[in-house]
């Protein structure tokens, strides 16, 4: 695919990974090896088909590990800048806010130890044309990969709730965003998860919705890794 001028991705690769056990204790989740290469680099050459160019990874621990290890992205085609969490917990809101001089007025969202299939172009139209300042994609889960916690109606998602998730909630958080910079202080300036922005937008009506069609894969635990491994390998 040709490039098609998405907007900047930030990738939230900062968390430690605990749930991974001893194999997160030298190595940050995201250069674990899956499939022969760190995840991470699945993940940047994914994008960089669908036409990314401009890449800010927020890091924390052992991020001085990952920037060596992958570099500014050239071999890959990207342009890969750096934003280092620093010695306080920020939290995901709190780390996007932190990346916003490398972000502009708009960009993307994603974790770092997700491997999302998806029209990453489509979901950026959608957004544009929608006139929501945040827009969150989801899959049909009715608790399938993991709790159901949106709830949607029409083109927006009305309610997002990950502690307290309802009976009627049959959709599930993909993993990817799109935000105006605004859109941070829907739950205020102090709000560390972007789960809470997310939330707070939801309520207000102001998170447009984009349906995902392909399920996601990550490594946050011990058999997620080994899933999607088996799916990686696949594609070789």
């Amino acid at each position: 695919m040709t490039d098609s001028g998405l907007l900047p991705v930030c990738i939230l690769a900062g968390g430690r990974g605990t749930r991974l056990g001893e194999a997160v204790r030298d190595t940050p989740k995201p250069l674990l090896t899956v499939a022969g290469e760190p995840f991470l680099r699945h993940q940047l050459r994914l994008l960089r088909s669908h036409g990314a160019s401009q890449i800010v990874l927020s890091v924390g621990y052992r991020g001085e590990l990952i920037e060596a290890r992958i570099g500014d992205g050239a071999d890959l085609g990207l342009e890969i800048s750096y934003i280092f969490d620093g010695p306080e917990l920020r939290g995901t809101a709190g780390a996007v806010r932190n990346a916003l001089p490398l972000l502009g007025d708009a960009f993307f969202v994603l974790y770092g130890d997700t491997y999302l299939r998806i029209d990453y172009a489509d979901v950026q139209r959608t957004f544009q044309g929608g006139g929501f300042p945040a827009l969150m994609t989801v899959l049909r889960n009715e608790g399938r990969w993991d709790t159901s916690n949106v709830l949607l109606q029409g083109d927006r998602v009305r309610t997002y709730d990950k502690q307290a998730p309802t009976a009627d909630m049959h959709w599930i958080d993909y993993g990817l965003g799109l935000l105006r910079a605004d859109a941070l202080d829907a739950a205020g300036p102090d709000e560390p998860d972007l789960g809470g922005v997310y939330a707070a937008l939801a309520r207000d009506g102001q998170l447009g919705a984009y349906v995902a069609t392909e399920r996601f894969y990550e490594i946050g635990t011990p058999e997620a890794l080994s899933e999607t491994e088996a799916f990686l390998q696949s594609l070789v």
